[in-house]
C-alpha cells in the first residue's frame, strides 16, 4: 500500500520518542506544517488502514529506577494459555507476556519480561506462579542490555 505525503511524514514522526508535553500532536503538527487536526485525522487514517498498529511505550527500565529485571518462560498446557497469559499480564511487575511456537526447550510456551525496584525476582515468581497455578517455569535473568529501541518502518 502506498503512503500519501502526509502519512509519510506523519509516520516518521511519531515511530520517534514523542515529546513528555501536555499536547504532543500539536508539537507534532508544528514539525509537520500542519494542524494538529490534521495530524490527528491522519493517524486515524493510518490506524484504519492498518499503517499503524498501535502506540505503544517503551520503557528504559534502568532510567525508570527499576534496577532488576528476568524473562520467565513458562510450562503451560495449550488449552490454558489465553487464561493464564491473561493472568500474567494482570501482575504490574510483567511489562509483557506472549505465546511462542515452537516452545522454548520443547515445553516453554509463555514468555514474560518482569521489572521490579528491587531484587526480589524469585520471590514474585514464585508469587506469580503460586496464583497462576505453574509449576514449571524458568528465571532467565538479563546479564548485558545490548540493543533497545523501535523500529523504524518510515525512514
Amino acid at each position: 500500500m502506498m503512503t500519501t505525503d502526509k502519512e509519510t511524514i506523519i509516520g516518521r514522526l511519531v515511530q520517534r520518542d514523542i515529546a513528555m508535553v501536555r499536547r504532543p500532536y500539536r508539537e507534532f503538527a508544528a514539525q509537520a506544517g500542519m494542524t494538529e487536526q490534521d495530524v490527528l485525522d491522519v493517524i486515524k487514517r493510518m490506524l484504519a488502514q492498518g499503517l499503524i498498529r498501535k502506540f505503544a511505550a517503551i520503557v528504559r527500565h534502568r532510567e525508570a529506577g527499576f534496577s532488576a529485571n528476568a524473562m520467565v518462560v513458562w510450562a503451560v498446557p495449550e488449552d490454558r494459555c489465553e487464561q493464564t497469559g491473561e493472568i500474567l499480564s494482570s501482575f504490574s511487575e510483567i511489562t509483557h507476556c506472549y505465546e511462542r511456537s515452537p516452545a522454548f526447550e520443547g515445553k516453554y510456551n509463555l514468555f514474560s519480561m518482569i521489572h521490579l525496584r528491587n531484587h526480589d525476582i524469585e520471590q514474585t515468581v514464585e508469587k506469580i506462579a503460586t496464583v497462576a497455578g505453574i509449576k514449571d517455569y524458568r528465571i532467565l535473568a538479563s546479564e548485558e542490555e545490548f540493543k533497545k529501541s523501535s523500529m523504524e518502518y518510515f525512514a
